[in-house]
């Protein structure tokens, strides 16, 4: 398929739309979809026609390898209504290269860039009125690939589907969480597959937050896969601690996810010139810190969950409890800084300095 910008992507419209079925006062991520998807099939060495086409189901032989042997990848993002009523995707080019990098690893053609971003933009642009506009909410976008061969065997697929599902939603915790440091289990190690957004990493992942939860906690802070000694990264999300004067997050690793959330909130703490750190943060340096009430503050981000502020973490059977600054409190608070900052560029209240909405009544603008 030749890179144009101006690529042609037939839609077959839902003949009747489910909007009226949303309760838009109580969106829950998942409950609703849009009424249209995207599909691309990948097969005899190139990709073939993209369509968008009304959302329903796929239709699966059970011998299809994606079943079995867990080549599966997937884009977590979101578009936003801003407050002058215009549509954009937030930071489109960073999730693209983020998918092409999990292809490579899961050893999955990427998408050509023009499907991907024309694809994001005229999709977003058929389901337009299923962008929410108040704050707080957004249309979460979710492009994923599965591999479709049926000739069973264990092998790499030489066929591939690329499907792209829309799904209005708030942020994913509506309140502080508390959490626990997991030295037990183990998500991922050097050299695996912890960098990739694949579908194994989050199955993994089940048992432990699935414990977790029993004892009370909402998610777990994953440690290094070797010495469980160093903090890596918080359920579905990357960590950061404010220590003193200091942002502090774990350096990027191969058994850490590179975060688009993340990568924007510390561009937007260098700009508000906060001292900003990326480097490793041991499980007996958090202690101490939370002990002598170093770390102020603790707070998880991504694409879902925005900015989710911790009340507690739990270390060796103690608890240590954080303080939380709400929307309505005047204490001073890093987090909400930062998530307020992110805001104001997401839902249009100030200038976006850095480029990253791309509106989608611009064609050929992603």
């Amino acid at each position: 398929m030749s890179s144009t910008t101006s690529l042609y992507i037939p839609v077959r419209r839902a003949y009747r739309s489910r909007l009226d079925e949303v309760d838009w006062d109580n969106l829950e991520t998942g409950m609703y979809t849009t009424d249209h998807m995207l599909i691309c099939d990948y097969a005899e060495g190139g990709w073939k026609q993209p369509e968008i086409v009304p959302f329903g189901a796929f239709s699966l032989s059970p011998t299809t390898l994606c079943l079995h042997y867990g080549q599966t990848i997937f884009e977590g993002m979101k578009a936003f209504r801003t407050i002058d009523d215009r549509i954009h995707i937030f930071r489109p080019d960073r999730h693209y290269e983020r998918m092409v990098r999990s292809a490579e690893r899961m050893c999955m053609p990427a998408p050509p860039p023009e499907v991907f971003h024309e694809g994001l933009r005229r999709l977003v642009e058929v389901d337009k009125e299923w962008v929410p506009g108040q704050t707080g909410a957004a249309l979460y976008l979710r492009p994923f690939m599965i591999a479709t061969d049926t000739r069973f065997g264990l092998k790499v697929s030489d066929s591939y589907r690329l499907a792209i599902i829309c799904l209005p939603s708030m942020p994913y915790f509506a309140k502080a969480v508390q959490v626990k440091i997991e030295q037990t289990y183990v998500r991922a190690v050097s050299g695996g597959t912890g960098y990739a957004k694949c579908g194994g990493n989050y199955g993994g992942a089940f048992y432990a937050a699935q414990h977790a939860r029993q004892e009370g906690y909402d998610q777990v802070i994953w440690t290094d896969g070797v010495q469980h000694r160093y903090i890596e990264e918080i359920g579905m999300m990357n960590i950061f601690f404010v220590m003193g004067e200091r942002l502090v997050t774990p350096a990027l690793t191969d058994s850490l996810l590179d975060g688009v959330t993340r990568d924007s909130l510390l561009t937007l703490a260098l700009h508000k010139r906060l001292i900003v750190e990326e480097r490793r943060v041991s499980v007996g340096e958090l202690k101490e810190g939370l002990e002598r009430g170093h770390v102020r503050e603790a707070f998880g981000a991504g694409t879902a969950a925005v900015i989710s502020p911790i009340r507690a973490i739990g270390i060796d059977g103690v608890n240590y409890p954080l303080a939380v600054v709400g929307e309505g409190d005047s204490g001073e608070s890093v987090a909400l800084l930062l998530k307020n900052e992110l805001d104001d560029i997401r839902y249009g209240r100030q200038p976006d300095l850095f480029g990253w909405n791309t509106y989608i009544d611009v064609p050929g603008s992603i």
